[in-house]
């Protein structure tokens, strides 16, 4: 986006800024398009219902890169569970998020149904970006069954394991790149854990409780990111 260039704002942002916000004609905002890695000064020129123009006044600095990427994949839990997950892993700074159907999924969705979800999941990746300041979008891949995620999985891949010997801090510090596999309720089953170790995942434990699976995949990303990532 150009200095000048006047850009329509998404429905949604839209009926927010009217409806939510009340905002006017001449109105500053800061937006970003998630793909540059920039925020733009701009302000409002035109409201029209639920309809709403921008015009852009400058580019601010790009997002700095950061210091580890970390690649959450993530077997579905139910209902706002997974709502509140990705919207705290985007907080914390994860660089990309894989959901997972395995055998303890308890969600079972296909064809229309399961279109709406990724729409509405890409939308609370959308508002946490947003109110976390970050300007790179982190893109939600579409939702896979565990073991063709694993054949094409990246190394190294820690996988949540509350039987695992080792812990966080036991493991080699990564260079640049980190993935973190974690089940729905009720975990992984012995049969998918055998399927991650053969596949090369390093089984680690978050400490001696179990914790949700809303809980599991925030605890790991703020563990990581204090032992090599942004935390530092």
């Amino acid at each position: 986006m150009n200095a000048g260039e006047r850009v329509a704002l998404p429905e949604r942002t839209a009926r927010h800024l009217i409806k939510v916000l009340r905002l006017r004609e001449g109105a500053p905002l800061l937006l970003f398009n998630g793909r540059d890695g920039r925020d733009y000064r701009a302000r409002l020129v035109r409201l029209h219902k639920e309809r709403a123009e921008a015009e852009i006044l400058e580019a601010g600095e790009p997002e700095p890169p950061p210091r580890l990427a970390l690649h959450l994949a993530l077997g579905i839990p139910r209902g706002e569970r997974m709502d509140f997950a990705l919207q705290k892993a985007v907080e914390l700074g994860v660089a990309s998020l894989q959901p997972l159907f395995t055998e303890r999924t308890l969600v079972r969705m296909e064809g229309k149904r399961l279109e709406r979800r990724i729409a509405h999941w890409k939308g609370v990746v959308i508002s946490a970006c947003e109110q976390s300041g970050r300007r790179y979008l982190p893109p939600l891949h579409p939702p896979s069954r565990l073991a063709p995620w694993l054949e094409r999985a990246e190394p190294p891949v820690l996988l949540l394991d509350p039987g695992a010997r080792s812990s966080l801090p036991d493991q080699p510090p990564p260079t640049g790149r980190l993935g973190l596999l974690i089940g729905p309720e009720g975990g992984l089953s012995d049969k998918e854990r055998r399927l991650a170790y053969a596949a090369g995942c390093r089984g680690v434990r978050l400490g001696p409780r179990i914790l949700r699976a809303e809980t599991a995949p925030l605890a790991a990303l703020a563990a990581a990111q204090a032992l090599w990532g942004d935390f530092r």
